[in-house]
């Protein structure tokens, strides 16, 4: 492996689980899918510190109540920042050492992204570039980045690879996720960064966010509102439960990459880095049309909803399906969670709590 001045070292060793011996940095802690993982790491003995901005993007209320079941652990220490700032991100990794940085803060949402392009440049790339900086400085070692599906833009193979060319995105964010994934692999080749960039599918469940689907079309059903509805409801989405996810996550963790091992000049094949950076799809590698969620929240919610056919957004895809086969093959999960147990476990955790959240996206 390379060190961080460029120089070939010998390989770092699996991180080792306990609660005295690994301290893990969780950018995004106050988000959907950052909360669920500092979650889980506590559950199995981690030291946790949480990084979020509490962005007003959409209720802060409900960022606040993650953060308040989180800080209610003992071993978790939430720091309010906003990672754009760059000598404050410099001064919070001096102020380690993690063993690892799971990097989930972002600015989400692809239609938002057509209304406030700045809040993607600085969130995706000016946020992201402070935190591989500060990785280098740190010499974290394991470094797992949050990417998306919408990457692979006009792709017209499927199920998507990650080998698939992703250099084409129809939208804002979806090109600074892209751009993400390059800087990171700039990084890892040129310093010896080990990073894992997880490209995630259409993520759902329990303490979700407001903008999107599900709560979205929950919350209009039973309000009577109609729901916008695309392609006559086939759209298709390849819907992953956030329990399939954290436990992704988590295998990825305990298992950074190595090296590639380079190609004589010879052998005929592409030039390979050397970079030890992997790029998995994360997805359940099963897509459903959009209208097959409607009808599972008509049946749960026991309403009737109001359907107004649109035509699809030219930001949107028509279809995302995960070829998650490499991701099984090197770690030994595939995603179970039917769209069916996943809804139901969203619709009663919404149905107890809304009441006493913001449902409304703060603009």
């Amino acid at each position: 492996m390379y060190d961080y001045n460029g120089r070939f070292e010998h390989a770092r060793p699996a991180l080792i689980r306990g609660p005295t011996l690994n301290s893990i940095l969780v950018t995004g802690a106050a988000g959907f899918i950052g909360y669920h993982l500092a979650q889980r790491l506590l559950n199995e003995g981690y030291t946790v510190v949480g990084v979020d901005s509490l962005s007003p993007y959409y209720s802060v209320e409900l960022k606040d109540s993650r953060r308040a079941r989180l800080s209610a652990h003992p071993r978790f220490r939430f720091i309010q920042l906003d990672l754009a700032d760059r000598t404050a991100t410099a001064d919070l990794f001096a102020g380690g050492p993690w063993d690892a940085v799971l990097h989930f803060a972002a600015q989400p949402g692809v239609r938002y992204s057509q209304e406030n392009p700045a809040a993607y440049i600085d969130s995706n790339l000016v946020v992201l570039g402070n935190v591989l900086e500060g990785c280098r400085e740190a010499r974290i070692g394991h470094l797992v980045l949050a990417s998306s599906s919408s990457v692979y833009g006009t792709s017209s193979s499927v199920p998507f690879a990650a080998t698939d060319r992703a250099d084409q995105p129809v939208s804002l964010y979806a090109a600074t996720k892209r751009a993400g994934e390059l800087l990171a692999h700039a990084y890892s080749h040129q310093y010896g960064l080990p990073t894992t960039v997880l490209r995630l599918f259409t993520v759902y469940g329990p303490w979700g966010r407001p903008d999107m689907a599900l709560w979205k079309f929950a919350d209009a059903i039973l309000a009577g509102r109609s729901i916008d509805v695309y392609n006559a409801g086939q759209v298709r989405r390849d819907f992953t439960y956030i329990d399939d996810v954290v436990e992704g996550v988590m295998r990825v963790l305990l298992r950074p990459p190595q090296p590639n091992e380079l190609r004589p000049s010879d052998a005929g094949l592409p030039p390979q880095t050397d970079a030890p950076l992997r790029v998995y799809n994360l997805g359940s590698h099963c897509p459903e049309p959009v209208s097959r969620l409607i009808d599972l929240l008509e049946e749960l919610l026991a309403w009737p909803a109001v359907r107004r056919h649109v035509p699809l957004p030219r930001c949107e895809l028509p279809e995302t399906f995960a070829d998650i086969e490499s991701f099984v093959a090197d770690f030994g999960y595939r995603p179970d969670t039917t769209l069916e147990v996943g809804v139901r476990n969203f619709v009663k955790w919404w149905r107890d709590s809304r009441q006493a959240l913001v449902t409304s996206i703060q603009t």
